[in-house]
């Protein structure tokens, strides 16, 4: 998934180049497969029995194969803006199973493994980074994208034995222990991820060729692959911090260094700042996603993740239409507005962290229920952990 989402940020400057796409263009492909992706996350969320099976995990990751290796068959907008639709559903879709899968066979495993496993999205970003930046300088565009599809087609049967999640077994009744309203945190916590979704794509889509403007050749897409690479350990690094300080000071912190690290290549220039802004970047962008559904699931606000999730799709897709007018001289004006929007967020976040309830009594059982005839009364919870969120709503 993380190849069949990503590589078209690492394929874009050789587009732009050598197959004419100019940089609206661009941005509205982009804004198909993000499109197409909330389609596939919202599908997941509305009917759950899409994330339970083998079949729908399957054909999504064909249809990853096709769309990849379709991209260079035509040099339509139209035809690239359909495919990478397509390719955004299957993507999203990819992600709901794996994750439902993961959650549900490592329910009671070490959570830094649900971690890890997010971290594959970092391993393909990775992958495809060296993947172009091999090919560039001896062939095309067009065999880029065939190269991404054999690539992704190798892991794909790799996945191809996935056992998705088991169909629910009915609950046992449990009684909710009436808590705080918590509407103040979480509409904070949803404007704080909506904005993030908004920033983070605009480095996520045109970081490449922002850094390649002013950079050797080769920069843009080794910077590709340091954001694949840190954003491999990245969940399991936050989720490992969640147990040492609170959900909502890491949040703050991470959004504050991922807008570093978004404007360091606009702002500074050169190789090192490009590097630099990679690290901190692909360190950050899981991460936040993590600390973010977590956070939402811990104040159980209704269809908290649900919510949080249709929010930064919705910002994924206005991000790249927002900087569509500054790309008119390329793509380096677009980081430092992205930046802005980050500290935005981070400023929502600040709001979060305001008389945050961290300890909220969840669930009880009838036998629980009855402390006033000497019954016990429930323990308080822990924050709930990245791993803990509802698996078939965890498309961030």
């Amino acid at each position: 998934m993380g190849i069949g989402r990503f590589v078209y940020t690492a394929i874009l400057p050789l587009m732009h180049a050598q197959a004419g796409l100019s940089a609206a263009a661009g941005a509205n492909v982009a804004t198909a497969n993000y499109v197409g992706y909330l389609v596939g996350a919202l599908a997941g969320i509305l009917a759950p029995a899409l994330v339970r099976s083998r079949a729908v995990l399957r054909g999504s990751l064909l249809a990853l194969v096709a769309t990849l290796a379709a991209m260079p068959l035509g040099e339509s907008v139209a035809g690239w803006l359909l495919l990478r639709l397509v390719a955004g559903v299957a993507s999203a879709l990819v992600f709901v199973v794996a994750v439902s899968s993961l959650l549900h066979h490592l329910r009671d495993r070490p959570p830094h493994l649900p971690g890890w496993a997010f971290g594959g999205v970092g391993g393909g970003i990775a992958l495809s980074g060296l993947l172009v930046l091999a090919l560039r300088s001896v062939t095309d565009w067009r065999a880029a994208w065939w190269a991404s599809a054999a690539l992704t087609a190798v892991l794909a049967c790799a996945a191809w034995n996935l056992r998705p999640e088991s169909a629910p077994e009915t609950p046992a009744a449990a009684v909710a222990e009436p808590g705080p309203r918590t509407h103040r945190w979480f509409g904070a916590l949803f404007v704080s991820y909506g904005l993030e979704g908004v920033g983070y794509i605009v480095a996520g889509t045109f970081l490449v060729a922002a850094i390649g403007q002013g950079s050797p050749g080769w920069v843009g897409n080794g910077a590709w692959v340091l954001v694949g690479l840190a954003a491999v350990p990245s969940a399991a690094v936050w989720a490992w911090l969640g147990r040492r300080r609170s959900r909502p000071d890491l949040l703050l912190a991470a959004l504050l260094v991922q807008a570093v690290g978004i404007a360091l290549p606009a702002l500074v220039g050169g190789t090192a700042a490009a590097l630099v802004s990679a690290v901190l970047f692909g360190g950050t962008f899981i991460g936040i996603s993590t600390l973010a559904l977590a956070t939402g699931a811990h104040l159980r606000f209704p269809r908290s993740v649900a919510l949080l999730t249709a929010g930064y799709s919705v910002g994924q897709i206005v991000g790249p239409l927002a900087v569509a007018p500054l790309l008119q001289h390329g793509y380096r004006g677009a980081l430092p507005l992205a930046s802005g929007v980050v500290l935005a967020a981070a400023g929502a976040a600040a709001v979060l962290r305001i008389g945050f309830p961290h300890h909220m009594l969840v669930v009880r059982h009838p036998e629980e229920t009855r402390h006033t005839d000497g019954g016990r009364r429930p323990e308080p919870t822990r924050d709930a952990g990245p791993d803990t969120v509802a698996p078939h709503r965890t498309a961030g």
